[in-house]
């Protein structure tokens, strides 16, 4: 049956001012979706190192499964610094273990049995894991209520034109915020007065099933053929916002895979990722009447 929800792309650690913690979106993306009771795994690719070994011994603690190869390259890490406002500004090594993720026969094994997948385009720098993500998606199953997320995360420039329009065409459901739809509008031309006239572009051209816009303090949307629905974001004490974003996509694709309405998953993953901002680091335990 197909019916696993996958993270794929960056596994690595987020070194802040406090420490080591564990992160990368699609990892961060997975642990949550195993929160809300789904079948959930995490793709990536590891060191021969003790920040991999200690990657490994970390999601195996916290009960979350695992398809990360062992190659020659170093486990990723991210220097990390947060802003007087609890913004994350990101410093991210390269040549790194994840930028090189092997498309295996377990792999492809996972592929056929995949329900859902959300993949980025940073995991995307290296032709390695590109070709990895791309093979994956092709060989998932192409059912009508397959749910692929491509869940943009514009770094550092690792990131162009190319990637995000093949990314875009490979997926049925778009996560963006406001910052990133800016940038992307401004290198594909797309006209539009406001944000929501480039979403009804975007959704339109790509045949989307659903784009999911973050606009920050400023609130979110979920936009639908026809259809839009709006949540403001909670005012909360913000511990750093890391993560965040990735609680969000979790909570909305654990909570329609399980058959809750669009404004009902809405609301479910505006009040998780309210919670995580409230919380250091990316992974903090869900409370259970978030998860129900």
């Amino acid at each position: 049956m197909n019916e696993i929800v996958v993270g794929m792309g960056e596994a690595l650690w987020d070194v802040l001012p406090e420490g080591k913690k564990i992160g990368g979106a699609p990892a961060n993306f997975a642990y949550h979706v195993s929160q809300f009771g789904l079948p959930s795994c995490v793709v990536s690719a590891i060191g021969d190192d003790a920040l991999g070994k200690e990657i490994i011994e970390n999601f195996t603690s916290k009960g979350l499964d695992q398809l990360i190869a062992e190659v020659p390259y170093p486990t990723g890490t991210v220097q990390v610094e947060i802003d007087q406002t609890g913004i994350p500004l990101y410093d991210i090594k390269e040549s790194v273990a994840w930028d090189n993720i092997p498309y295996t026969e377990h792999l492809d094994a996972l592929a056929k049995r995949t329900k859902a997948v959300c993949f980025g385009s940073l995991a995307q720098r290296n032709v390695v894991s590109r070709e990895t993500i791309n093979h994956f998606l092709d060989t998932m199953p192409k059912d009508d209520d397959s749910l692929i997320v491509f869940d943009v995360n514009l770094r550092q420039g690792f990131y162009n034109k190319e990637i995000l329009c093949k990314s875009m065409q490979n997926c049925n459901i778009l996560k963006i915020n406001d910052e990133e739809l800016i940038t992307v509008s401004r290198m594909f031309g797309y006209p539009g007065i406001d944000l929501q006239d480039k979403c009804w572009i975007l959704l339109g051209k790509y045949n989307l099933k659903m784009l999911i816009l973050t606009c920050g303090i400023n609130g979110s949307y979920v936009f639908t053929p026809g259809n839009v629905s709006f949540q403001p974001t909670p005012k909360v004490e913000v511990a750093d916002t890391v993560g965040a974003g990735d609680s969000f996509t979790a909570a909305f694709i654990a909570s329609i895979l399980k058959g809750k309405s669009v404004t009902e998953a809405h609301t479910i993953a505006v009040k998780t990722s309210a919670f995580v901002c409230t919380q250091k680091g990316a992974m903090p335990i869900l409370p259970p009447e978030y998860t129900a």
